[in-house]
């Protein structure tokens, strides 16, 4: 409830101040319902009883003319998974150089995706929700800057964005609560636009730590290991477990296609925290859509593949009960699924689409399939 009233009174002071600056406030919304088909899986957070909180989202974005080439811009945004409390996903300033650069610092979103920038915005694409299998690093901010060029390149629309910062926050990654920081957080996106292509490139590093979460079992139990790994004198293969200062590269790659009522999009990811417990993670979609009138059918396929190389196993043979838990440990990060969606957007209004998708998820691991079917409506405004 605090951080609800601290948003409204951000935006009070904002408008209020309308005499000084130009403010604009948009917004938008999604109203998620799903469930989960199999009564023992669940799947994007949904069970098999149907939920309208797991996905849904209500957002204010507040943009300020401040004159002078200064702008400021700030999104507060209320999750049904987080119970609606209002948190700020954006805050930062802008500084416009020329039509063709400007400078933001504050708090954005990293473009990691295509779709990075309104990726809480259901109503820019046809999904219900983005592929998971891709779209699945566990924080989607950073403070910093943002240094981002726009220009025309012969028949090319050129989009070149240099971003540096940190990170330093919660999430979900290894264990329930990892406490994570992302030092020197550095990279590039470029995206080229020509008629109904699209092509897009993003290379990111950092330096990256992790503290896992004692209260959680894998948290415990991978902390547990490498204090063993130490009390043995095998520190190297304990730096190898522990996520202390190691570099970390993220690379994305995609095109998009909107021809006549023909849409293809694919996007591919690439992840690896070196010389730690994190898998190296590879993932991959694609996307075909076709456009009748107001109403966009889809099928998209999703692969998803997290694995440890293999000369990373049999590092301690000599003592088989500790080279047996290293190797399950190695192992129990891995991850290799497929997922395959259909599903329909209609655009009954204006500001507004229904959308219907049905997903099911195949784990090749545990060999287990989950059907999930979800329906929502995403408003602009």
């Amino acid at each position: 409830m605090k951080k609800l009233s601290v948003a409204v009174a951000v935006c009070a002071a904002l408008v209020s101040s309308y005499t000084s600056a130009e403010v604009r406030i948009n917004g938008f919304a999604s109203i998620v319902g799903g469930k989960s088909l199999d009564s023992d899986n669940t799947l994007y957070g949904y069970d098999d009883n149907i939920s309208f909180k797991n996905e849904s989202v209500f957002a204010l974005q507040l943009s300020a003319d401040l004159q002078d080439k200064l702008s400021a811009t700030a999104q507060i945004v209320a999750r049904g998974d987080n119970d609606f409390d209002a948190e700020f996903e954006w805050a930062y300033v802008t500084y416009e150089f020329s039509d063709e650069l400007q400078l933001s610092a504050g708090k954005m979103r990293v473009p990691f995706y295509r779709y990075s920038d309104f990726i809480d915005v259901g109503y820019a694409y046809r999904w219900v929700r983005p592929p998971q299998s891709v779209y699945n690093i566990p924080f989607s901010t950073y403070e910093g800057l943002s240094l981002l060029h726009n220009t025309q390149l012969g028949d090319w629309d050129s989009t070149l964005q240099v971003i540096y910062g940190g990170f330093d926050g919660e999430i979900d990654a290894v264990s329930a609560n990892d406490k994570a920081e992302l030092n020197n957080f550095a990279g590039i996106n470029w995206t080229m636009s020509r008629d109904w292509l699209s092509l897009r490139a993003a290379y990111l590093v950092a330096e990256t730590s992790f503290e896992l979460d004692s209260n959680d079992s894998t948290g415990a139990a991978l902390n547990g290991l490498e204090d063993i790994l130490r009390a043995s004198n095998l520190t190297s293969l304990a730096d190898d477990i522990a996520i202390d200062e190691d570099n970390s590269t993220f690379i994305g790659l995609g095109f998009s296609i909107d021809y006549n009522d023909i849409l293809f999009d694919a996007e591919y990811t690439q992840l690896e925290v070196e010389n730690s417990i994190l898998a190296e993670q590879s993932q991959y979609y694609a996307s075909v859509g076709y456009r009748l009138d107001d109403v966009i059918i889809h099928f998209t396929y999703e692969d998803n593949d997290d694995k440890h190389d293999s000369s990373r196993f049999d590092k301690i043979q000599a003592i088989p009960s500790l080279n047996a838990a290293v190797n399950g440990a190695l192992e129990g990060v891995r991850a290799q699924s497929n997922v395959y969606t259909i599903g329909a957007r209609y655009d009954f209004h204006p500001s507004a689409a229904f959308k219907i998708d049905f997903s099911r998820f195949e784990d090749d691991i545990t060999d287990t399939e989950t059907d999930v079917i979800a329906v929502g409506i995403d408003l602009v405004f």
